[in-house]
């Protein structure tokens, strides 16, 4: 590579960057490419869905804009539809987020979701209350499957996930009720003006049909046809890489995800492997083989991977929280927010030095990321709405990266992608596909699937709580498991905002044969407990000797950081889990498989346990757990526990039965 290019770019991992203002300007701008007919535009409350609702609408083939909550009237005019999003506010409140009603009266129909069904019913005169309990759960709804356009062609009884904690309890003048769940009132309608809200969620995975109806919506009665087809959006990111960068040189940071490799390539394919330079900064916390596997997948492809190992500089690293307050070493931190912190910091300071050593000047370079579509819209969603909660911090940012965003040397070939046109692209492009469909991996790494503790326990549930989820177990199942609680909270997220509360886990009776476990009861138990007693946001089961809260040793606690021995101990677990994804052809249908270890000796002394989170989901914002039997072999399942029992320093595995919500798909 030539010291003297007077320009070059950076491509950086597709989390890279909150993309600020650029993020909005992409968001409201549409590809302009192939664009064809008419576009929604969807107004957001602050959801950590909306995304989704970009996505769904996109796979229908219609163009869409993510636009904040406020927009006026005048503003939305062309547009044949409007989405309005949920959102973690209240919509009677003085501090909701701003919203102009005559929206609603501008002729155009208008599809209310959750919040924005809230907002629509209580801007027309309904009344909207506070419910006596929360709902973050799969419901059977009934619906007006015959005389609502919206729910043409379903049955009469959906499933759907519904996730509130206010409720619409008068019906605004002039609509009508189509749809109920638990003697509420779930769904709403006023066809002659063409507006509708369901309290309940279309856009995620977990309402079975949700795809259907928002597809009633956009063309039964919004009369938009499906003809938005970018043409090769692939040779379009190819012409903006080129057209971009001229004759310079390419400069890509590589986390290994498949945003950034598939980025590394393109950028490979526009200008040829001569000109990109490929950087991969291993932090200490990766999987097993992990950046050796990436380096081989990339070299297969032309594009040599130049290695930075520095693990011991991020073990001994520190940073400073907002407010001025020194945290670290990274060695000896316990809480999950000061881990990511660090991690995020001390790869920024790292990935300065590397510019650095490669002389590389804001003043010569321009700047390309791997960012998707809904990595946009997740940064938008701060400028549509400040209403929207942090479920977790994100990291990578540089003041490089800020500089040159300021300066508008940033360019996003894959900003009109999301994750399964990314994988698409990245076949195409001729990456392998254990790499192209390797699942999706924290930008902390292993780091964050350790849960750190100074040896303290969880505090106890209260007894009335412990009393309530033994009776609903005992209500659900047909023989009777033992119930404990994990001594460890874990992370969860609750109607729009971040929960951290406890988990229990459930065992069978002594003698009881593992092979005949009924998955499907244990599953059943997990929807109900969380959603009746608010404290808990996980359920699990757990394989051995039963364990209940009078059991010797379950308050068990060692004392765990992010060091090396805790980091191979659970490489070697979570090598186990990859290994026997990878020979069972499962990569394919299960999403994500996080492999947890949490500091539960379980009467062991310096012992812990691990998790298993087998996880289902298309839009990674909401899911269902993997079923064994049916989503994964049960003997497959059986071998993975068997071995990492055999996993020195190992108690105790447990398996995760709970949803997405509520409970996040990473522990931490």
């Amino acid at each position: 590579m030539s010291e003297t290019s007077s320009t070059r770019t950076i491509v950086l991992g597709a989390a890279a960057v909150a993309a600020g203002g650029l993020a909005y300007y992409y968001l409201t701008q549409g590809s302009g490419k192939g664009s064809k007919g008419k576009k929604v535009a969807i107004l957001d409350a602050g959801a950590q869905y909306g995304k989704l609702i970009d996505r769904r609408v996109r796979e229908l083939h219609v163009e869409s804009d993510m636009l904040p909550l406020d927009t006026p009237p005048e503003k939305l005019k062309g547009y044949a539809a409007i989405i309005i999003s949920g959102g973690p506010g209240s919509c009677y409140e003085a501090n909701a987020p701003a919203f102009n009603k005559g929206v609603l009266s501008m002729g155009v129909p208008v599809l209310g979701v959750c919040y924005g069904y809230q907002l629509m019913n209580y801007c027309e005169g309904g009344t909207v209350e506070k419910a006596s309990r929360r709902e973050d759960l799969q419901e059977t709804l009934q619906i007006d499957n015959k005389g609502s356009k919206l729910f043409k062609g379903l049955q009469a009884e959906e499933t759907a996930l519904l996730t509130h904690g206010d409720s619409v309890t008068k019906i605004a003048p002039g609509f009508r009720a189509t749809a109920w769940s638990n003697g509420l009132t779930v769904g709403i309608e006023c066809a002659e003006r063409n507006l509708y809200g369901t309290q309940f969620h279309p856009e995620v995975d977990l309402t079975e049909n949700g795809r259907t109806m928002i597809k009633n919506f956009l063309q039964g009665i919004c009369a938009i046809q499906p003809n938005f087809t970018p043409d090769s959006r692939h040779q379009a990111a190819l012409a903006e890489i080129r057209a971009t960068v001229g004759d310079k040189e390419i400069l890509v940071l590589v986390s290994g995800g498949v945003d950034s490799s598939v980025c590394a390539a393109l950028c490979r394919e526009a200008v040829g492997p001569e000109r990109v330079t490929a950087v991969h900064i291993d932090h200490g916390f990766m999987r097993k083989d992990e950046s050796e596997t990436v380096e081989k997948a990339l070299g297969n492809v032309g594009i040599h991977l130049h290695m930075v190992r520095c693990g011991p500089e991020f073990a001994a690293a520190h940073t400073k929280t907002p407010k001025g307050k020194t945290i670290g070493p990274l060695k000896d931190c316990t809480a999950p927010e000061d881990k990511r912190m660090i991690i995020g910091d001390t790869f920024m300071r790292v990935t300065e030095d590397t510019v650095r050593k490669l002389g590389i000047s804001a003043d010569k370079v321009y700047l390309a990321q791997g960012t998707l579509r809904p990595d946009l819209i997740e940064s938008g969603s701060h400028l549509a709405s400040s209403k929207a909660d942090v479920i977790k911090t994100h990291h990578n940012d540089t003041a490089l990266v800020r500089e040159l965003r300021a300066q508008g040397k940033i360019v996003e070939p894959l900003r009109d992608f999301h994750k399964d046109e990314v994988r698409e692209l990245g076949e195409a492009l001729g990456l392998p596909r254990h790499l192209v469909w390797r699942q999706p991996f924290p930008g902390p790494g292993l780091a964050i699937r350790v849960l750190c503790s100074d040896g303290s326990p969880a505090a106890a549930l209260a007894a009335a709580d412990l009393t309530k989820i033994k009776a609903l177990v005992a209500k659900y199942a047909t023989i009777p498991y033992s119930v404990v609680q994990l001594p460890v909270l874990t992370v969860g997220v609750q109607g729009d905002c971040r929960s951290y509360k406890s988990a229990v886990a459930l065992s069978l009776p002594m003698g009881t044969d593992p092979s005949t476990i009924k998955w499907k009861e244990l599953f059943d138990i997990a929807k109900h407990v969380p959603a009746e007693v608010p404290t808990v946001s996980r359920t699990c089961f757990m394989w051995g000797t039963p364990l209940d809260s009078d059991s010797e040793g379950v308050t068990d606690i060692t004392a765990t950081y992010c060091s090396n021995d805790v980091m191979d101990q659970l490489r070697e677990a979570d090598a186990i889990v990859t290994d026997s994804i990878l020979a069972n052809d499962l990569q394919y249908s299960l999403s994500q498989v996080p492999v947890v270890l949490f500091p539960a000796a379980f009467g062991t002394k310096g012992n812990r346990s691990i998790a298993l989170r087998p996880f289902i989901t298309r839009d990674f914002m909401t899911g269902k757990p993997a079923v064994p039997g049916v989503d994964m072999p049960i003997q497959a399942l059986f071998d993975m526990v068997a071995k990492i029992e055999k996993v020195k320093g190992i108690s105790r595995v447990v398996y995760d039965l709970t949803a997405k919500p509520p409970g996040t798909t990473e522990w931490e």
